[in-house]
C-alpha cells in the first residue's frame, strides 16, 4: 500500500481520568496498516493522570508516534492545510469540550479540533465524565452541531468482557469504527 492512502490521525488526551481508553487507543492505532502517522498531544493534567492511573510514563516518539507539546501551534494539524484526516480527543475533559463548543483556540489541542471542524474532517471526543449537566449537554450538541461527533466512554458488556482492558476496548473498537478504519472486534449479532 503506498503511504499516499494511509491516515495521519491526531489523538490528544486532555486531563480527565479513563487514560486506559487512551494508552488502548494508540496501541491499537499504531498496529494498524493503514495508519501512517500518530500526532500526540497531551495536557499537563493529563500526564499526571497517566502516570497516576497507569503508573508509566506517557509514551514516547518512536514508530508511528510523533508527540507535540500542548502550546505547539506550528505543529502541521494548526493548518487547515495539512493532511491529518482525523482528529481523537479522549479522554476529554468537559472543560476542553467546552472550550472547543466555544471556539476558544487557546492550546494546540483546541486550535487543531478547530481545524477539524472548519475543514470538515472527522472530530472525535471521548468525554469520560458522569453526570452530565445541561451545559456539558449544551457543548455536546454545539460539536455534534459543527459536525463533530460525541462519543462518550461507555462500555457495552454484550461482548461478555472478562477484564478491564476488554471492556474498555469496546469504547476504543468504537473509536476506531468512528475514524473509518479497518478493525475486527466483537459485532452485535454474533452474541452465542
Amino acid at each position: 500500500m503506498s503511504t499516499n492512502n494511509l491516515e495521519k490521525i491526531v489523538l490528544a488526551c486532555s486531563g480527565a481520568s479513563g487514560m486506559l481508553y487512551a494508552k488502548l487507543l494508540i496501541n491499537k492505532l499504531s498496529n494498524s496498516n493503514e495508519i501512517e502517522k500518530i500526532a500526540l498531544i497531551f495536557t499537563e493534567n493529563a500526564i499526571k493522570i497517566w502516570e497516576s492511573e497507569l503508573h508509566t510514563a506517557i509514551p514516547v516518539a518512536e514508530g508511528k508516534i510523533e508527540l507535540f507539546a500542548n502550546n505547539d501551534f506550528y505543529a502541521p494539524f494548526a493548518s487547515g492545510s495539512s493532511k491529518y484526516s482525523a482528529m481523537i480527543i479522549c479522554p476529554s475533559s468537559m472543560g476542553m469540550l467546552a472550550r472547543i463548543a466555544n471556539g476558544i483556540s487557546d492550546c494546540l489541542i483546541s486550535r487543531a479540533a478547530d481545524v477539524m471542524l472548519k475543514e470538515q474532517r472527522k472530530l472525535i471526543l471521548v468525554p469520560r465524565e458522569t453526570p452530565y449537566s445541561l451545559i456539558h449537554i449544551k457543548n455536546m450538541k454545539q460539536i455534534i452541531s459543527a459536525g463533530g461527533v460525541i462519543c462518550p466512554a461507555t462500555p457495552s458488556f454484550y461482548s461478555n468482557p472478562k477484564t478491564i482492558e476488554q471492556l474498555s476496548m469496546t469504547v476504543v473498537d468504537r473509536v476506531i469504527d468512528l475514524i473509518g478504519i479497518s478493525n475486527k472486534s466483537f459485532r452485535w449479532g454474533n452474541i452465542r
